[in-house]
């Protein structure tokens, strides 16, 4: 029980940024998750974050805030549609290439931001998306200040999460994505169009990649920094095998992930004498660790990052 009131704020502060840090992980890791129900694994997924963040900024800039995030969200879509195009009509190594599209990506964003703003950006007034206290429940002592009082992005999180598990679990295109990731040949031999439902996948998660992208440019910093996505895209596939590709299960894992991140904050602000570098590692640590199995293994579809010819029926 938390009595002290030094001991509460300092709880509120930490559970609000480890939503805060949790909210761009969970929407890159569901989008993937999709993806990977599909049979396709978006290493490139890096490069869609990135590439979000800086049409977010641009997109703020040009049109404002809001449309911003959606200038993201769809540049984090042309990022996935170029992977697509390779690695899901072309037939290339699905990790290969995804890494090619991340590393690519950090060279060509960082590029056009100082082509078009200078190094640094030093000046630019980027219109940031603020917070949406709810009536009543954001005073809400520790809950209110950290779950219920969003920016956007956070709110579509939790609509997102809900519709994602329903599509999933529910449909007939839930049941014939699940199909094409675990044996494509007999879902071509059921009708379903393999090709396109994979490209369809893979361009959802990249639009919520890019939105998580945005959502770092245009809430977290207010700008674009180069290499800003910082390894969020990698993360996110990790917290996508934590999470056991189940929506409700990879929010707690990006909550999970969160968590660890915001610790490094919080010790700091308590100056304790401890060697805080260390806790920058942490989440990378904790990726390997979900990599590995460590938390407990799941079984991953059967036709993962397995290539799939196009042909008649399958396009």
């Amino acid at each position: 029980m938390i009595e002290s009131p030094g001991a509460l704020s300092f709880m509120t502060g930490y559970l609000a940024a480890a939503v805060g840090l949790a909210v761009p992980l969970a929407l890159a890791a569901l989008g993937e998750a999709v993806s990977e129900r599909a049979g396709v694994i978006n290493i490139g997924l890096e490069g869609s974050v990135i590439w979000g963040a800086l049409g977010g900024t641009m997109g703020a800039l040009a049109w404002g805030p809001y449309l911003g995030l959606l200038a993201g969200a769809g540049a984090g879509a042309g990022a996935a549609a170029v992977f697509g195009l390779f690695a899901v009509r072309l037939n290339t190594d699905q990790i290969i290439t995804g890494t090619a599209i991340s590393v690519g990506s950090l060279g060509f964003t960082g590029a056009l931001f100082q082509s078009r703003f200078g190094s640094g950006g030093v000046g630019l007034d980027v219109p940031t998306v603020p917070s949406w206290p709810l009536p009543v429940l954001s005073e809400i002592p520790l809950l209110g200040p950290t779950v219920l009082d969003q920016p956007a992005t956070g709110y579509a999180l939790l609509v997102l999460v809900p519709l994602v598990a329903w599509f999933l679990g529910s449909t007939r295109g839930g049941l014939a994505l699940r199909a094409v990731g675990e044996d494509p040949g007999a879902a071509e031999a059921a009708g379903v169009r393999v090709i396109r439902v994979r490209l369809l996948a893979v361009l959802f998660a990249g639009l919520l990649a890019g939105l998580a992208g945005a959502h770092l440019s245009l809430v977290h910093t207010g700008t674009f920094q180069e290499g800003m996505s910082a390894g969020k895209g990698f993360i996110a596939i990790a917290v996508v095998v934590l999470g056991r590709w189940s929506p409700w299960s990879i929010l707690a894992a990006a909550g999970l992930f969160g968590a660890a991140e915001a610790l490094q904050f919080s010790l700091q602000a308590l100056d304790l004498d401890f060697p805080y570098p260390l806790l920058l590692a942490l989440p990378y640590v904790m990726s390997l660790a979900a990599l590995a199995g460590w938390f407990g293994r799941a079984r991953a579809p059967a036709a993962l990052a397995l290539p799939w010819p196009s042909g008649p029926g399958g396009s």
